[in-house]
């Protein structure tokens, strides 16, 4: 089992920069993948990013590439994203994400979840 909790999101101008955390409870962490998803009112939950187990390989939505940068600490059991030049189509609620061992793209292949966190970037 995996319990998460983001923390970090707030309200931010359009260039601005945030930094997300998501802590997790237990002794594996190091064994679960993690990825960031955000989901705005009557959207699908949309991918954002992920890291492998140890972070030996990530991966970005394009839409994101260039200016989010996913990170992780075992030690901390936590995972961070940087949000840097945020755009106002970046508004959303971010949620964390745990998968056993290796990265996906979908959503629906994460087994544990977060709260999710609001992040919103005014123009």
């Amino acid at each position: 089992q995996v319990q998460l909790v983001e923390s970090g999101g707030g309200l931010v101008q359009a260039g601005g920069s945030l930094r997300l955390s998501c802590a997790a409870s237990g002794r594996t962490f190091s064994s679960y993948a993690m990825g960031w998803f955000r989901q705005t009112p009557g959207k699908e939950r949309e991918f954002v990013t992920a890291i492998s187990t140890s972070a030996g390989a990530t991966s970005y939505a394009d839409s994101v590439r260039g200016r989010f940068t996913i990170s992780r600490d075992n030690a901390k059991n936590t995972v961070y994203l940087q949000m840097n030049s945020l755009k106002p189509e970046d508004t959303a609620v971010y949620y964390c994400a745990a998968r056993y061992y290796s990265t996906s793209r979908r959503s629906d292949e994460y087994g544990y979840w977060g709260q999710g966190t609001q992040v919103t970037v005014s123009s």
